[in-house]
């Protein structure tokens, strides 16, 4: 595998960012690790947390590993504390992630297919959101969705976020439960995808019994339960920490490839 740190520009966010990027390179003299390369790959966009940056997921899970063994690109950018969301005052982070992003990368690594099939989404926490809100928003661009920890329940994330990164984000509001039923809600996009007659992609979430954030996983089952979603919703004990997500990252690739 081909690991390249990428800077580019961003006419979305209005200036430079940091990409992370794995690509399939197969060498005959590679040692302990297997390896394989099709002319056209498939992709996992990988969308760290709150506190992390782009080098997170390179950094603290196998995830280079878990691609090679796949033969996978994966695109892991940076997505600050923006929610991956086009704020109010802000940087268009959802835009970025969702359409300017692949479209740059493709443009540069010509074995990256632009098919459904393809393409997959996912992130831990605040990346879960993210790759949620992506997936039920443009379902036609990605064939699977993993969230890990996913904090779902936007409302309850900015109550508890400072007034101003909230309103920076999200905009005015006088009660952050007028956050629900908006784009930026992701039980009612699921609910809007469902009454459009949308197909969705294999949604697969996992959670830990000691997650803080773990009724936000919870919610969004019973939502996808409600509307027959088909998805799989894994617990078992954890928290919200990288030995979990190393772990789940592995049973969302395999059930995204089935």
């Amino acid at each position: 595998m081909a690991f390249i740190e990428m800077k580019i520009h961003s006419d979305a966010l209005g200036h430079g960012v940091s990409v992370n990027v794995i690509i399939p390179q197969y060498a005959e003299t590679i040692i302990g690790m297997s390896g394989k390369a099709e002319p056209k790959y498939k992709t996992l966009w990988l969308l760290h947390g709150l506190s992390d940056d782009h080098t997170a997921w390179a950094r603290r899970t196998s995830i280079e590993r878990y691609a090679a063994d796949r033969g996978i690109a994966v695109v892991m950018p940076f997505g600050g504390r923006s929610w991956y969301t086009d704020a109010a005052y802000g940087a268009k982070y959802f835009t970025f992630i969702t359409e300017e992003l692949p479209r740059v990368c493709r443009e540069m690594f010509r074995g990256m297919s632009d098919k459904r099939e393809d393409n997959m989404i996912a992130g831990l926490s605040m990346g879960g959101y993210g790759a949620v809100k992506a997936a039920l928003t443009y379902p036609e661009r990605y064939m699977g969705c993993t969230a890990l920890s996913g904090a779902f329940d936007i409302a309850y994330m900015a109550s508890v976020l400072v007034p101003e990164e909230a309103r920076y984000i999200f905009g005015e509001f006088s009660s952050s439960d007028e956050l629900y039923g908006t784009h930026h809600d992701v039980f009612h996009l699921a609910k809007q995808a469902v009454l459009e007659k949308r197909e969705l992609p294999r949604m697969y979430m996992w959670c830990g019994h000691d997650d803080f954030i773990h009724d936000s996983s919870e919610k969004m089952h019973a939502v996808f339960e409600e509307l027959g979603v088909e998805h799989v919703y894994e617990k078992s004990e954890g928290d919200h920490s990288w030995g979990y997500w190393d772990e789940y990252i592995k049973h969302g690739l395999d059930y995204m490839m089935r």
